[in-house]
């Protein structure tokens, strides 16, 4: 199976398509999903690095039985634009997507974000650009990865990133089921065969492959752990007990930065927790939407 570009409305429906809509701001067109009743609580979704509006089509219908919910494909990812490189960092995308939701009306009470979508939903609230009540931090990444990997990892990035013929040789191997399957098998989460297939779609998209090394090489995680004591909004983190991309000890690294910080541990689950058990994420969000 060679390289393909996503183009909205072709191959197999996306989740909740129903709910998709496209948004101009900031410079980007923008593809999000918005689901729930008007006058809800706003709860705003915020994807990892390489994934999109897919990852959440089982959490997305179960929020919005009680919160007005939003979600969106990050910039470079799946059907939103993609920014030029300051865009892809972690400031830029932070207030892109304030941009976005100014744009939209839109202030989230709630935002939950998932591995880097978490640093920006911090980033965010640091910056003024969202001024939830509470944060939710899905198997959040927050610090920098240390030793070797944390050394390679943006010099790395930022080499494949300048080479336009990498991200359409990474999306020729990884549509590869068996490469695409190791892949999913290090964030220590089991997906159904949706879930892989949708993957699948994404990875062998070489538009999104860019928009993902983009803003892994342009991603300074430092900087945010300095600034996270200065964090003034109630910091809640869900973590995967099996995730094997964001270690779980990380998060008591993050408490002793941030004391106030809540942990719940999901046990058995990896790094895709929200995909493998919606139901039981859901209801770990709206208990803490509650009790806020």
């Amino acid at each position: 199976m060679g390289a393909e570009s996503l183009r909205w409305g072709t191959g197999p429906a996306w989740p909740n398509a129903a709910a998709s809509r496209f948004v101009d701001a900031a410079g980007l067109r923008w593809h999000l999903q918005r689901l729930g009743a008007a006058g809800a609580p706003p709860l705003l979704l915020l994807h990892g690095t390489g994934a999109s509006t897919h990852s959440w089509r089982g959490l997305l219908p179960l929020l919005a039985a009680r919160f007005d919910t939003l979600a969106l494909d990050l910039p470079g990812h799946a059907y939103t634009a993609t920014p030029g490189p300051a865009g892809l960092g972690l400031p830029g995308m932070a207030s892109e997507i304030g941009e976005l939701l100014r744009e939209l009306g839109f202030a989230p009470a709630v935002i939950v974000g998932h591995s880097a979508g978490a640093a920006i939903a911090a980033q965010m609230a640091l910056a003024g650009h969202a001024r939830p009540r509470a944060l939710v931090g899905l198997n959040a990444a927050l610090l920098p990865l240390h030793g070797l990997a944390g050394q390679l990892f943006s010099p790395l990035a930022k080499l494949l990133a300048l080479n336009p013929l990498v991200p359409r040789l990474f999306a020729w191997r990884a549509a590869d089921p068996r490469v695409l399957q190791r892949l999913l098998d290090g964030t220590g989460s089991s997906l159904d065969g949706e879930g892989r297939a949708l993957y699948r779609r994404l990875v062998a998209d070489p538009a999104h492959v860019a928009g993902a090394l983009g803003m892994m090489a342009n991603w300074d995680l430092d900087t945010l752990a300095r600034a996270l004591p200065r964090l003034a909004v109630p910091l809640h983190l869900l973590v995967g007990g099996a995730d094997r991309t964001v270690p779980p000890a990380q998060a008591a690294q993050v408490q002793a930065l941030l004391p106030g910080t809540r942990v719940v541990v999901l046990e058995g689950l990896g790094h895709l927790a929200h995909e493998e058990q919606p139901a039981r994420v859901a209801d770990e969000i709206s208990r803490i939407a509650g009790a806020d």
